[in-house]
């Protein structure tokens, strides 16, 4: 391409050149769209007139509202004095020897019945879903267990 025109178009232009056209009944136009102006948007009587920017403009269009006093809200928000949370018993064992047991794993068990036993522990132990006072015991129980699969796991390729 040539100054933004395309092969096919400096080929005409140059055509016209030898054949004596002179290019200043074109002019004004060109060969490439300069872009939408600003006359097809037309002004609408509908709405109040909004000149702001950013979110001026989303609450210039919200309807009126009373205003919600902040400090209300922040009493609301505030916690009351929750008594602490009960922790279940499984959350409270966590030697290696009671989740092993909770976890029964045999010699017979398999990769995929491992990975089961695993998907059922941690539906009920996972981090995620306990209290956030009670995430180290249930992070310990995860590793514990994890550690234990895993290891059951390595030994079923060593057989």
């Amino acid at each position: 391409m040539l100054f933004g025109q395309s092969v096919f178009q400096s080929v005409l232009t140059r055509l016209k050149q030898e054949h004596g056209e002179d290019e200043s009944e074109e002019a004004g136009t060109g060969f490439r769209i300069k872009g939408l102006g600003m006359g097809f948007v037309a002004p609408t009587d509908d709405g109040p007139v909004v000149t702001a920017t950013g979110t001026e403009a989303y609450f210039a269009f919200l309807p009126d509202v009373a205003e919600i006093e902040i400090e209300s809200m922040r009493a609301e928000d505030e916690p009351q004095d929750l008594p602490p949370p009960i922790i279940p018993a499984h959350l409270l064992r966590l030697t290696t020897e009671e989740i092993a047991a909770e976890l029964a794993i045999t010699a017979a068990d398999t990769e995929a019945t491992l990975g089961e036993k695993r998907r059922h522990f941690a539906k009920a132990n996972h981090p995620d879903g306990v209290a956030p006072e009670l995430r180290e015991n249930a992070n310990t129980r995860m590793k514990t267990a994890n550690f234990l699969i895993d290891t059951a796991i390595k030994g079923l390729f060593w057989r």
